[in-house]
């Protein structure tokens, strides 16, 4: 959305105030929309040499030189106001224009960034459970407070107007996400995109009248999804732990890697989410809360012995839970010390362990891809071919197949 003002600018000097020396004071008129100010450039011009009608010195002597000078600087610095202004989406005044000129602060007018992020996190808590999942809330309040943490550190300010958002603004988030808080490509343009629906929010509401992610790039960088293998998986079922946390945080990361269950998943799953199937046989059922989506998961030996194991366990009765599921940050935590003591080298996460699902426990042991797409609650295959990687056995497992199908004489 663009401005639509009318400007012009009058330079004019008053005729009845000349000095002793015959010298009259230079005026600038500022018109926007129709409305005038006026103001003193504090510069006198001799009067025999203006010229009212071109608002300008005649002549070409060094006076006149330099009076016109003068007036093309003035010029040049008011309209480059106006173009800030424009550009920046403040309201264009010819007051606004008089004191950006003069170095005046206006207080501005308007919606704050913090002010509007707030009340949209507070709008998502209220649909907690209906339309938004804990996680996504969580993930918001996340960025808020990167938002909050940039605002200080950057401005020195506790807030800023939205007017005052520009593409500089949006470039120095992204490395501040990337450097002093560390975050990967990804996660960054994550944490921007959380914050251009903001962005959006004032657009389309009007508070907002030029977009500062204009010209900004957000693409992801493709990411090797990480997976554990055979091998792998069967030394961590196999390590004995002493340590009980790391056993219930090993037995968590089991269950994950034996149903594909998310980490937000796992830690609200219930009795309520395990029925009967069709098949006689128990099954895992739950929406998940990434998605919406309906996970439907058989539950095999391996699974239902961990929910056997923790079916008394205090926390799990106190909950009302499945598996003792600590928080994300100490699962993780705890998952890089297991790493370490069975000697995986690889980053160890609540995440590898749905990973592992779509690879190592199903993939490679020729469940079809179909199959595995409705275990994870993908809607569409593409998702689950994202997950999936298929190991060297399995693919040579394949071309194996094709080994007596071709032959060339040479």
């Amino acid at each position: 959305m663009e401005n639509k003002n009318s400007f012009s600018l009058m330079f004019f000097a008053i005729g009845s105030r000349a000095n002793e020396n015959g010298e009259i004071p230079l005026h600038l008129r500022i018109t926007v929309n129709n409305r005038k100010v006026e103001m003193s450039l504090h510069r006198r011009v001799d009067k025999s040499i203006w010229n009212p009608s071109a608002g300008m010195a005649m002549g070409n002597t060094k006076n006149a030189k330099i009076i016109n000078s003068f007036l093309m600087s003035v010029q040049t610095s008011v309209y480059e106001h106006f173009k800030y202004l424009r550009e920046t989406g403040r309201p264009i005044t010819a007051e606004a224009l008089r004191n950006a000129y003069l170095g005046i602060e206006e207080e501005e007018k308007g919606p704050k960034v913090l002010e509007l992020f707030k009340e949209h996190n507070e709008k998502l808590r209220l649909l907690e459970g209906i339309d938004y999942a804990p996680l996504t809330i969580e993930r918001y309040e996340t960025s808020y407070k990167h938002t909050q943490d940039y605002i200080r550190a950057k401005y020195n300010k506790d807030d800023l107007f939205l007017s005052e958002l520009d593409f500089d603004f949006i470039n120095g988030y992204e490395l501040y996400l990337k450097t002093v808080r560390r975050c990967a490509h990804n996660t960054t343009l994550k944490y921007l995109k959380n914050f251009k629906k903001i962005i959006n929010i004032a657009i389309a509401s009007g508070d907002l009248n030029r977009d500062p992610f204009i010209n900004f790039k957000m693409k992801l960088k493709k990411v090797d999804r990480g997976f554990l293998s055979e091998e792998e998986l069967q030394k961590i079922i196999n390590k004995k732990f002493d340590n009980e946390r790391l056993c219930e945080v090993r037995d968590c990361f089991l269950f994950s890697c034996f149903t594909g269950l998310a980490y937000s998943d796992l830690a609200q799953l219930t009795y309520e989410n395990i029925v009967t199937g069709t098949d006689g046989g128990q099954w895992i059922k739950i929406k998940r809360q990434k998605t919406d989506n309906l996970s439907s998961i058989p539950i095999i030996p391996a699974t239902q012995k961990l929910i056997d194991k923790y079916s008394n366990h205090p926390y799990c009765k106190l909950k009302n839970i499945l598996m003792p599921v600590k928080t994300n940050q100490k699962m993780n935590s705890y998952l890089k010390e297991i790493g370490d003591v069975c000697g995986i080298n690889k980053h160890m996460s609540s995440h590898l362990a749905r990973h592992t699902f779509a690879t190592t426990v199903t993939l490679n042991n020729n469940v079809p891809i179909e199959t595995v797409s409705k275990m994870l609650g993908h809607s569409s295959l593409d998702m689950t071919r994202i997950y999936a990687r298929l190991l060297d056995k399995k693919v040579g497992q394949d071309m194996k197949q094709l080994a007596g199908k071709y032959d060339i004489e040479v």
